[in-house]
């Protein structure tokens, strides 16, 4: 785990990234690089990366993006919608893949489909891989809801719209691995769905104290996903 701050207007926040490395002992992938390339590329070791796919274009999505790309070479994707964003992390480059909806990855014999899922930024996607009945959601759909940015949710309508529409399309047993927090599924959210529809998740909102920090944990985690069947 290592220490994470991350600004919005002004206000600081402790975060704590999932940062997700699927493939096998040849190849991997990595999903949203945080902030400590050291760390990641640890869990990475001799694999070779043949891909830095970044679900959102925030600070704490991206901000190892090029440090862990560097060592292989690998490409890095990002949803062009989110290149404003990417630029506030890194002004002198660019991504080299834009993702689009429906797009596929391929690493270590599975496949990733990108899914379109705008709402806590324009261009955000989530990763579904049918293979191991999983879907990368990046901040989206976390354990506990629809992700947020500081506290709030930028385009609230947009992100229940994606998540109804595409992501609990998907069987109840898909695994959802988010960006932020701890794994969950597909069918332990959808049945709060019609709540979050009927407004429970802005009830209330107005009692946090403006300037108040977020109480998510600090630091940043490596998660690997390995696909020979003796390393699950």
């Amino acid at each position: 785990m290592t220490e994470g701050v991350v600004d919005v207007d002004g206000v600081e926040h402790k975060v704590e990234n999932n940062t997700w490395i699927l493939g096998d002992d040849e190849e991997v992938i990595v999903i949203d690089p945080a902030r400590d390339a050291e760390r990641i590329m640890e869990k990475v070791g001799e694999r070779e990366v043949l891909a830095v796919i970044c679900t959102h274009g925030l600070p704490d999505h991206v901000g190892a993006a090029i440090e862990v790309a560097a060592r292989d070479e690998a490409v890095v994707a990002l949803h062009p919608k989110d290149r404003p964003l990417w630029r506030l992390t890194w002004p002198d480059t660019w991504p080299d893949i834009d993702m689009e909806d429906e797009g596929v990855f391929a690493v270590a014999d599975v496949e990733l489909e990108v899914m379109s899922t705008p709402g806590v930024s324009h261009g955000g996607v989530s990763l579904y891989c049918e293979s191991l009945d999983a879907v990368f959601t990046g901040k989206t759909l976390q354990a506990d809801g629809p992700g947020k940015i500081g506290g709030e949710y930028p385009a609230l309508a947009d992100q229940l719209t994606a998540i109804g529409g595409r992501l609990f399309t998907l069987a109840h047993s898909t695994r959802v691995l988010p960006a932020h927090g701890e794994e969950t599924t597909i069918g332990a959210l959808e049945p709060q769905f019609d709540a979050w529809l009927s407004g429970s998740l802005t009830r209330g909102s107005d009692d946090q104290e403006p300037g108040a920090e977020s109480p998510l944990t600090d630091g940043t985690r490596a998660a690997g996903i390995r696909l020979n069947a003796h390393d699950q």
